[in-house]
């Protein structure tokens, strides 16, 4: 899910990240609005609410909007900055993996404060709220970045767009027996889906545990780099295996020779 960029992923892979940040995503959101009552998955609704506070000259308001909007462009750069430039210094999933990494973080440190320190004040649900904007930008701008725009997993709005798009495509007979068209197709229902599967399961898991549906959001987001990092390992271990029996027969070869 992480290991490939770009051109060298395969819809399995797309499928598979997309899938499981997706529902991630799904269930950030939702815990969002039941505890917070606002939208961390995405920005679209905050520049509204921008546009609104600057008209009616509600400047505090407006700030801690604007403050929201650029933590997720931040989590959005981070990653990309990330990928960037610690490829050409390390492998390509610890490049990759570093924002996951950074995003658990970040949802870790909702969940601890919110079980042990939250008091339900203005200042500490701004802060949390911006917490966990720059935790989706990171996810956001990795899945972004690393699938060539496409998976994107934090929102709706042009995966719905993108998937009316594909379905409209599918009523000719050649696009219905293009793997590409059809691939799209498959990949975005998957994310829909499975947002949607992450949002219901939080509901159910908040009225059950509260606050340790974020500990839930970062299991999920763990098993995405535990899969990779075994995935990384066993291919790993099949080349070293390879090479040490192709080089001890290249060594019986040379004996026998030298023996005749």
């Amino acid at each position: 899910m992480l290991k490939n960029l770009n051109s060298n992923r395969k819809l399995k892979e797309n499928i598979q990240l997309g899938g499981l940040t997706a529902f991630s995503a799904g269930m950030v959101n939702v815990t969002s609005v039941i505890i917070f009552f606002a939208f961390t998955s995405n920005v679209t609704g905050h520049y509204a609410i921008l546009a609104q506070e600057i008209a009616k000259g509600n400047w505090y308001q407006a700030s801690i909007v604007l403050i929201w909007i650029f933590l997720f462009l931040l989590g959005s750069f981070t990653s990309n900055f990330c990928i960037i430039n610690a490829r050409d210094s390390y492998t390509t999933y610890l490049a990759h993996a570093i924002p996951l990494v950074l995003e658990i973080g970040c949802l870790l440190t909702v969940g601890i404060y919110l079980q042990g320190f939250y008091t339900e004040t203005l200042r500490e649900t701004e802060f949390l709220v911006g917490l966990m904007l720059f935790a989706m930008g990171l996810q956001n701008g990795l899945t972004a970045s690393i699938s060539n725009g496409a998976v994107k997993t934090t929102h709706l709005t042009g995966l719905t767009t993108d998937l009316g798009l594909t379905l409209s495509m599918l009523t000719k007979r050649k696009n219905r027996e293009s793997t590409l068209v059809k691939g799209k197709a498959q990949l975005l229902f998957t994310i829909m889906l499975s947002y949607m599967a992450g949002g219901i399961l939080a509901g159910v898991v908040y009225l059950q545990l509260k606050y340790y549906v974020f500990f839930a959001v970062c299991i999920v987001l763990i098993i995405v780099i535990i899969y990779d990092y075994s995935k990384l390992n066993m291919r790993l271990f099949i080349r070293r295996k390879h090479s040490y029996w192709k080089s001890k027969r290249v060594n019986v070869g040379k004996t026998a020779s030298e023996s005749c």
